[in-house]
């Protein structure tokens, strides 16, 4: 019993006190609002109040505003009217130049109206005045052709005729002048630096031939040479590729070969062997291979020889050896190894008249027949040969341009080609320097004189001094003296393009005037 009232005791307690709670939470809500609502009524109040100055503030400033405008609208108003009134004076001005200018123009345009009746009243007048002209023209020309005798085409061919002879002797003047000035000046420097040159130039030359002689101390050795059934001389002859040739001559055997490298192989080979005495196969045969080596000695020796002569420097071996090999090289008599050197002298002479490289243009004509010491071991002419060869070993473009130029297979297009031109035509054409076959000279001199006679109005031509000079008798009722420079002129580049020769050739034209009468 007593648990349970201490129960219901506490059950009063905790409801009285949630009463209480209720009461003070009511309580405090309905003084927040009271006060919310108090904040509330000061807040619109405020409000209220912004927004009466925020209308009297905008309406100033309107008021402002639409006093600015009316004052920029009345500036712009002003300044738009002063445009207008200086736009409408330029206008009236303008309208009053387009005015003056239509005025102009049409008293331009009346006075073209009269000008062009004029010219028409004068073309009318003209053409009346060309009428009776050509009527006067006409009446003239047929008077003067009666009193003539030509008729109109007859006279236009005479015309022509006569201004084609004076065009004719006109241009014969002219070349004749043009040719004597560059032959005066060419002659003068040409003469000046090919003679000094060549007075400069000391060289040494031979002649050799297809054949050698070797001389033997009795007719008896001849027996032995040839051995015994003959072995001796077909060993010999194997060996070094020589023909021996014993005949009847006493004391003397020859030795015939192209080859000029063979030739004195064995010629050295045969003068051991007559001097040692002991002939057979096998001597001959050691004795074959000691001149091989003696001969290639002398071919390096010549070769090292001739590039210390001219001064020519870094030339590689093998070319030093091929300059070697010209030694026994012969061009129409001339040894080819002399020639080459004197080219190198006259070129590098010319050279330094001239002011240019000395040593380039000796080294191009040393070099410039290199290509003959291979021409008889491969195919092709000397010229292409020596411009391979000189590639191979990285020559300069100068050297193997001058190589390739020097007889006129490609144009020269440098100074230092057209040097060793000059120097190679100079040392060949030198008199007793080469040989010439009877037989070609004799059909050399036969094709100048055959060339000659086919120009129209040539009556003979005679090839003189060793065919370096032509003499042409032409015809003087064929051609004038005003067409014997054009003809010569023709008949020198005919023989140019039809004839091979060395140096120059001169052509001389005769013309003469005879008249011949009988008394009776």
């Amino acid at each position: 019993m007593p648990t349970i009232s201490l129960t219901i005791a506490i059950i009063i307690a905790a409801a009285a006190a949630i009463v209480a709670a209720v009461i003070a939470f009511l309580s405090g809500v309905s003084y927040r609002k009271r006060k919310a609502e108090a904040t509330i009524g000061s807040a619109e109040a405020e409000a209220k109040r912004i927004l009466n100055d925020a209308y009297k503030g905008a309406e100033a400033k309107k008021k402002e505003s639409i006093l600015e405008a009316k004052d920029e609208i009345h500036k712009m108003r002003s300044e738009a009217d002063q445009e207008i009134r200086e736009r409408r004076n330029e206008v009236k001005q303008q309208e009053r130049r387009i005015v003056q200018k239509e005025e102009s123009l049409d008293r331009k345009i009346e006075n073209m109206e009269a000008k062009e009746e004029a010219l028409a009243q004068k073309s009318k007048v003209i053409d009346e005045r060309m009428a009776e002209v050509d009527q006067l023209k006409k009446g003239q020309l047929d008077m003067l052709e009666r009193i003539s005798g030509f008729s109109i085409e007859q006279a236009k061919d005479y015309l022509l005729k006569s201004l084609d002879e004076e065009l004719t002797h006109e241009k014969a003047l002219r070349i004749m002048n043009h040719e004597q000035k560059l032959k005066d000046e060419s002659d003068k420097l040409a003469a000046k630096v090919i003679s000094q040159a060549i007075q400069r130039c000391a060289a040494d030359h031979s002649s050799e031939v297809t054949i050698s002689v070797v001389d033997l101390p009795n007719d008896e050795m001849k027996g032995r040479i040839i051995g015994r059934e003959g072995r001796n001389i077909r060993t010999l002859e194997t060996l070094t590729g020589v023909d021996l040739i014993i005949d009847d001559t006493p004391e003397a055997i020859t030795l015939s070969s192209f080859d000029p490298i063979r030739r004195e192989v064995a010629r050295l080979s045969l003068e051991k062997l007559i001097q040692d005495g002991r002939i057979h196969p096998a001597r001959i045969e050691e004795t074959v291979e000691k001149a091989k080596k003696e001969v290639e000695r002398t071919i390096r020796q010549e070769g090292e020889n001739v590039v210390l002569e001219t001064g020519v420097r870094n030339l590689h071996p093998d070319l030093v050896n091929l300059l070697g090999r010209l030694h026994y090289r012969t061009s129409y008599g001339q040894n080819v190894l002399n020639h080459a050197r004197e080219v190198a002298f006259l070129a590098g002479l010319m050279a330094a008249e001239l002011g240019e490289d000395v040593s380039l243009a000796r080294r191009a004509g040393l070099l410039h027949d290199i290509g003959k010491a291979l021409d008889h071991e491969h195919e092709g002419t000397h010229i292409q040969l020596g411009v391979d060869v000189a590639k191979k070993y990285k020559e300069n473009e100068a050297v193997i341009h001058a190589i390739h130029a020097h007889h006129g297979d490609v144009e020269a297009k440098t100074v230092i080609a057209c040097l060793v031109q000059a120097a190679d035509a100079i040392s060949a054409a030198r008199p007793g320097a080469r040989r010439e076959n009877i037989e070609s000279y004799v059909k050399r001199l036969e094709k100048l004189e055959e060339i000659a006679n086919s120009f129209n109005g040539v009556e003979k031509s005679f090839a003189i001094q060793a065919g370096r000079e032509i003499r042409i008798m032409v015809k003087p009722d064929v051609i004038s003296d005003d067409q014997m420079m054009l003809t010569a002129r023709e008949i020198v580049k005919k023989i140019e393009s039809d004839l091979e020769y060395p140096g120059q050739i001169k052509v001389s034209l005769v013309r003469e005037n005879r008249a011949v009468d009988y008394a009776k």
